[in-house]
């Protein structure tokens, strides 16, 4: 099943000039993965404290944008530009899982909002990093397949948010999207430990890699 990480290579060729300004400038990979985790976490503070008011959940789709960029643009540094580092690769991981829940959780704030599934959503979601993981572990390549990746629960978390943010009323439909969104990321779950116990990888993938 198709995933939005598909579309990783044209996302990063539209990035590099700027990832190449970047690593002239000697910032490191680590130092735009903290800064990544760092904008979800004022975010979602921010969201939260507004108790999920509509006019700072427009911040969310904008805030999740800009942390895609982020996490691409530290796995250029990292691969085209010889900063990779262990050290890295863990705070890659733990930085998803983190930023995830950060911006996530603040919607179940929302007055009337489906707050059991956005919360079961948010553990889906850090199942996914998880079971993506086990490929490392076995030897084998880290997963990244969908349907509901880590770009594709931002683009699904982000365009609610703006729905909620322009005005539309809060509803059934909210309960029903998290509800499908938790069922894909379920799906996903199974799709990589499958992959990864019948070991159908292609290739090796980056531990590095963003997106």
């Amino acid at each position: 099943m198709a995933s939005l990480y598909d579309l990783k290579p044209r996302f990063q060729a539209r990035l590099r000039p700027l990832a190449q300004n970047l690593a002239g400038r000697g910032i490191t990979p680590n130092q735009v993965t903290l800064a990544a985790v760092l904008l979800s976490v004022l975010v979602g503070g921010v969201v939260a404290l507004a108790d999920g008011g509509s006019g700072t959940l427009l911040l969310l789709p904008l805030a999740l944008f800009a942390r895609m960029a982020l996490n691409a643009l530290d796995g250029m540094l990292a691969r085209e530009h010889g900063m990779k580092s262990d050290l890295g690769a863990a705070l890659n991981e733990l930085g998803d899982v983190v930023s995830d829940a950060a911006l996530y959780l603040p919607i179940a704030l929302v007055p009337g909002a489906p707050a059991s599934w956005i919360v079961l959503f948010v553990v889906a979601s850090a199942l996914t990093e998880v079971a993506g993981l086990i490929g490392p572990m076995l030897g084998r390549a880290r997963r990244y397949d969908g349907p509901m990746g880590k770009s594709d629960r931002a683009l699904v978390v982000g365009a609610l948010a703006l729905l909620l943010g322009l005005g539309v009323p809060n509803g059934f439909w909210l309960a029903i999207a998290f509800a499908i969104a938790f069922a894909l990321a379920m799906v996903t779950v199974m799709r990589r430990v499958r992959a990864i116990v019948d070991n159908t990888d292609l290739s090796a993938t980056d531990p590095h890699d963003g997106f």
